[in-house]
């Protein structure tokens, strides 16, 4: 897909947790709108790009994008977070679950997807004084279902440290995008924190493992806890945080 990179469009903002971001709006020549944010840190700016995917009832500042975001940017990480399509500054109609499900019957959807993280991580790259040469990413649910085949992709532009995924099974999305994830799964080779509610009204225990079993990587774990799909526990992110963060520059 082509881009229109002179068509970039800068905004300045903050997260809702008094985290100052540039917002950026982007369009494809196929009129296609890719927005999303970048946090930079104040001093001493590390080499690592993090990452973030947002579920299908939020947007780029989600939580707990705002929480880990802060926690990242003071470590010296630059943070870039996309709205998925339909969703955030490109929402459609009620934006959430309801478009997203009309969302997912496009053949193209992933793809396009892929294409939308490739220009939002040069973006990235292109913004910072300090060169980017790795990067992580934490993505739940329908942050999973756009992040896999992200971080399957050797196109994305930067090798993956380490990834927090979850919330997301192999049964649930249709067996198309069942399918899709599975397969690029297996070919995610980094450090893995998985997550997984146990009570999950949306994916089957089944699926969650199917998923998990099929990952790539030799480093990966997985943490279960009681409760619903958006019920992931607190001590959770912190978890995720510091996992994430003692792999960066390995």
């Amino acid at each position: 897909m082509k881009y229109q990179v002179d068509s970039v469009q800068w905004q300045d903002a903050d997260d809702g947790a008094k985290h100052a971001t540039r917002e950026f709006i982007f369009s494809t020549e196929q009129g296609r709108l890719c927005t999303g944010a970048i946090w930079h840190p104040l001093e001493n700016a590390s080499s690592a790009l993090i990452a973030f995917g947002h579920g299908a009832s939020g947007d780029r500042y989600q939580a707990p994008i705002p929480y880990l975001a802060g926690k990242f940017v003071r470590e010296g990480h630059t943070v870039l977070s996309i709205d998925g399509p339909v969703h955030g500054l490109r929402q459609v109609g009620p934006g959430g679950r309801e478009a997203f499900g009309e969302e997912m019957r496009r053949e193209t959807m992933i793809d396009d997807m892929n294409a939308d993280w490739r220009f939002a991580i040069d973006l990235a790259k292109s913004e910072t004084t300090t060169e980017l040469t790795e990067i992580a990413y934490f993505g739940l649910s329908m942050g999973s279902i756009f992040g896999i085949p992200m971080l399957a992709d050797p196109t994305r532009g930067l090798p993956v440290t380490v990834a927090t995924l979850g919330l997301l099974g192999s049964q649930g999305v249709g067996r198309r995008l069942g399918s899709r994830v599975v397969n690029d799964a297996e070919k995610i080779l980094c450090p893995l924190l998985f997550l997984m509610q146990l009570e999950d009204e949306l994916f089957s225990r089944d699926g969650y493992l199917e998923l998990f079993d099929a990952f790539g990587s030799n480093d990966k774990r997985i943490h279960a806890n009681p409760g619903l799909h958006p019920e992931v526990p607190t001590a959770e992110m912190r978890f995720a945080f510091e996992f994430m963060r003692s792999r960066l520059g390995s």
